[in-house]
């Protein structure tokens, strides 16, 4: 029996191969950063996207989800209170109230902590998520689950997903960039890379200060110079491609080349703020006396530049702050401050210049960290991880202003009302970009793959 139904085990083999082998093909003649894998699906709402990744995990009950029971019960053992779950760290403290007092703003009345007083004036652009949950409590599984939605290493990143679907409307900037403010986030460059995607689609990394990246200015060689020697490596690399048909690294190499070749002219003029007026600069915080904030500030106004240059994606990383990151299991009072400190300004100025200029309809901002802090203390004066329910916020490109979503418990501890999972965020990002995310698939070991995996709802509450 084994014998005469050999071949029909071998074939059925051979049929899965060859039609993975034809979709991946499909896939690489379409891959490049100009060329879209499969186009929007639906009226597109957002055409680019700015991720404000705020590393570490801010505390949604110091920020935007206040909780007057904390300050009702400050100091008392959590226990006796509520459920208390096992921790990161099992050092658990009493109750915590929040040093920071909130004020409603805006017409919209959302309230915000006195830790964000210029984010404050834009609240009426905002949707708050306060309902937002993680599956893991540690940051590099934590990481790998907000860019990828997936908790295991070697996912595409969302910015790939995206120029996956989309292409890039830029010719000579890469699709997706990191403007990297000093903090790379635990799980290292795996956040920001391709997958199983083409390679052409991972993220490329800048610095938002100088040329941006290493050796971008032209060596000695002319620009015909340069042309001669980039048509040689092409013929090259098409003898390998007749001899051995095409490879994802070399196609992914052939266009790296061409963009690098391109990009000699393009990062210079979008890394230089020198042209930008100085009330811009101004607003931004380009003259603040604190560091991180003149960081931070050079992150937003570039990833603005690069925006009106057509880059799909941008992610922004934290600058380095004297605490560790939005991560303050101790001393919270002054970690929470020197970052907010940092970003506040800068991305209030950013939400109002692209508005001033007609850009914020189009362009999608995404403010989020991994996962939340608890309502009680770690120790005395901090707060460990929690993955429970915290907050994020979105605004432009689609999305309804001025309005809350979803709720935790009366101790910010726990998601209660419309929950929502980061598959529903990156739902709802794909969705307001015209993308269907069940439909947004490669196929990859024979499975059809998706940023979503088999999950994820759009908020269709939050979109306008």
């Amino acid at each position: 029996m084994l014998a005469q139904c050999l071949g029909g085990f071998g074939a059925v083999a051979l049929a899965g191969l060859q039609a993975d082998a034809a979709f991946a093909g499909n896939g690489n003649s379409q891959a490049g950063p100009n060329r879209a894998g499969h186009g929007p699906h639906h009226q597109v709402r957002a055409k680019n996207v700015i991720f404000l990744y705020m590393d570490g995990g801010p505390s949604q009950v110091d920020t935007f989800d206040p909780k007057p029971m904390l300050d009702q019960h400050n100091g008392k053992d959590p226990g006796r209170l509520f459920d208390v779950e096992p921790t990161q760290f099992n050092n658990n403290g009493t109750v915590l109230a929040s040093p920071w007092k909130f004020k409603q703003h805006g017409e919209s009345g959302i309230p915000v902590s006195s830790l964000f007083p210029h984010v404050a004036e834009c609240v009426d652009e905002l949707a708050v998520v306060r309902s937002m949950t993680s599956e893991f409590p540690e940051h590099t599984f934590a990481n790998y689950f907000l860019h990828t939605g997936s908790g295991l290493q070697g996912r595409p990143s969302m910015g790939a997903w995206v120029n996956y679907g989309l292409g890039s409307e830029c010719q000579n900037l890469p699709g997706f960039v990191v403007l990297n403010g000093g903090l790379i986030p635990p799980g290292g460059m795996d956040c920001f890379g391709s997958g199983f995607l083409p390679a052409t689609y991972q993220g490329s990394i800048f610095k938002p200060s100088g040329t941006g990246v290493a050796n971008i200015a032209p060596a000695e060689a002319t620009p015909q110079q340069q042309r001669e020697k980039l048509d040689l490596i092409g013929q090259l690399d098409g003898l390998a491609t007749q001899q051995f048909g095409k490879h994802d690294s070399l196609e992914s190499a052939i266009q790296n080349y061409e963009l690098a070749y391109a990009m000699q002219i393009a990062v210079p003029e979008v890394m230089s703020l020198a042209d930008e007026p100085a009330h811009i600069q101004k607003m931004y915080g380009m003259d603040a006396k604190y560091k991180p904030t003149q960081i931070y500030a050079a992150q937003c106004l570039i990833a603005r530049r690069m925006i009106e240059q057509g880059v799909r994606f941008i992610e922004l990383t934290c600058p380095q702050v004297g605490g560790d990151r939005w991560d303050q299991h101790s001393n919270l009072k002054n970690g929470h401050e020197n970052n907010a400190r940092a970003v506040d300004q800068p991305i209030a100025a950013l939400l109002k210049d692209l508005r001033q200029r007609g850009m914020l309809d189009e362009t999608l901002v995404v403010w989020a960290g991994e996962f939340g802090r608890t309502p009680f203390a770690q120790g005395k004066n901090g707060r460990d991880h929690n993955q429970f329910g915290f907050t994020v916020w979105l605004a432009g490109g689609g999305v309804k202003p001025g309005m809350i979503y979803g709720s935790t418990d009366e101790w910010g501890y726990k998601a209660i009302e419309n929950r929502a999972e980061m598959h529903d965020l990156h739902a709802t990002m794909l969705h307001l970009m015209g993308v269907d995310h069940t439909r947004s698939t490669f196929r990859f070991s024979g499975r059809d793959m998706r940023l979503t995996d088999v999950h994820g709802h759009v908020i269709h509450d939050i979109v306008g």
